[in-house]
C-alpha cells in the first residue's frame, strides 16, 4: 500500500506481545512521539508498503499447529462482567515507559517465523523482538522499558517522511488502565497475551470512528486530527503525537486468535449510565 498525501498515516496498527504480568490492568493506550516537521503532512506521502490483516497460518513456537488459536492455560471461565460503581479514586493505571530498540520488516504476531514479510515496524521494549519471537524467547530478555522486569514487546508501523524514517524520541508511554468503571473487578492479564489494534487499510472515516481513536494526531495546539496536521511548529519542544487506545476486555479463553483481534473487545456502556463494563462475550 502506497499512501497519498491525504491517505491515512502509517501508525494505525499497534501490536503487543505481553510476556510479564506487571499488575492488574490491560493495555489501554499508547502515546507515540515523533520528531516534528514543518510540513508534517508530507510524512503521509510515503507510508511503507503494508498489508491487510491476514489470517495467520504459519506455525510458531507459541502456535505449533498454525491454526491461529493459542489457548490460555488455564482459561478464565465463569466470569460475570461487573456492573458495580466503586468509590471514586484518582488513578487506576500504571505506565510502561519504553524506548525504541530497532526497526525491521518483521511481525511475530501476523507473520511469525517469516522475517522480512511485514512492512517496516518500529519496536520498543524487549530488545530481541523479531519475526521468530515467542513468549519463551522474550521472557527474561533485555528491555529498554524503565521497569527492568518488563519483557513485553511493543511495535507499530514505522513513520516515514518521503523515504526518510522518523523515529520516536525518548521513552514512549504505554498506559495500562482499568478501562471499566469497576476497577476492583480488573484482573492481571495472562502471560503471553498478544493482539493487534487498528488496521493499516482502514479509511479516514473508519479511523475517526474507531473505538481506539482518542485524540488522533496532535502537534502543538492542533489535535483530534484524522490526518497529519497541515502545519506543525518548528520548535524543539513541539512534537508530533498520536494516541490510540487498545481494547480492555478479554474472552478469557485465547491468548491469540486467527485475526489477532477477536479475543479482545472494548468495554460497553451500562444501560442508563455512563459507566463502562465488559461485554458478556469478553467478560474478563
Amino acid at each position: 500500500m502506497r499512501s497519498s498525501p491525504r491517505r491515512l498515516p502509517a501508525l494505525l496498527l499497534g501490536t503487543a506481545l505481553v510476556t510479564t504480568v506487571l499488575g492488574a490492568g490491560t493495555i489501554a493506550s499508547a502515546t507515540t512521539t515523533a520528531q516534528s516537521d514543518r510540513d508534517a503532512t508530507a510524512a503521509a506521502s510515503a507510508a511503507h508498503t503494508g498489508h491487510a490483516m491476514a489470517v495467520s497460518t504459519q506455525a510458531s513456537g507459541d502456535d505449533p499447529d498454525g491454526d491461529g488459536y493459542i489457548p490460555a492455560v488455564p482459561q478464565v471461565t465463569g466470569v460475570t462482567p461487573s456492573t458495580a460503581t466503586p468509590p471514586s479514586r484518582y488513578f487506576h493505571e500504571f505506565q510502561a515507559n519504553c524506548s525504541v530498540t530497532h526497526t525491521a520488516p518483521d511481525d511475530p504476531i501476523v507473520y511469525p517465523g517469516q522475517p522480512g514479510k511485514s512492512h517496516d515496524h518500529t519496536f520498543m521494549g524487549n530488545t530481541s523482538t523479531d519475526a521468530n519471537s515467542t513468549t519463551a524467547s522474550l521472557t527474561g530478555g533485555a528491555t529498554t522499558c524503565k521497569a527492568p522486569a518488563d519483557a513485553s514487546g511493543y511495535w507499530m508501523p514505522s513513520l516515514y517522511n518521503g523515504d526518510r524514517k522518523i523515529l520516536p524520541i525518548g521513552p514512549q508511554t504505554i498506559y495500562y488502565k482499568a478501562g471499566v468503571t469497576d476497577y476492583t473487578s480488573v484482573r492481571p492479564f495472562p502471560k503471553g497475551l498478544r493482539f493487534v489494534v487498528g488496521n493499516p487499510m482502514q479509511s479516514a472515516d473508519e479511523f475517526r470512528h474507531h473505538r481506539g481513536f482518542v485524540e488522533g494526531w496532535e502537534c502543538g495546539d492542533s489535535y483530534f486530527n484524522v490526518d497529519f496536521p497541515a502545519t506543525c511548529p518548528n520548535r524543539p519542544d513541539v512534537q508530533l503525537n498520536i494516541r490510540f487506545q487498545a481494547p480492555s476486555c478479554w474472552d478469557g479463553k485465547y491468548l491469540d486468535t486467527p485475526d489477532h483481534k477477536s479475543h479482545m473487545a472494548y468495554p460497553v456502556v451500562k444501560p442508563g449510565t455512563n459507566d463502562n463494563m465488559c461485554p458478556a462475550d469478553h467478560p474478563v
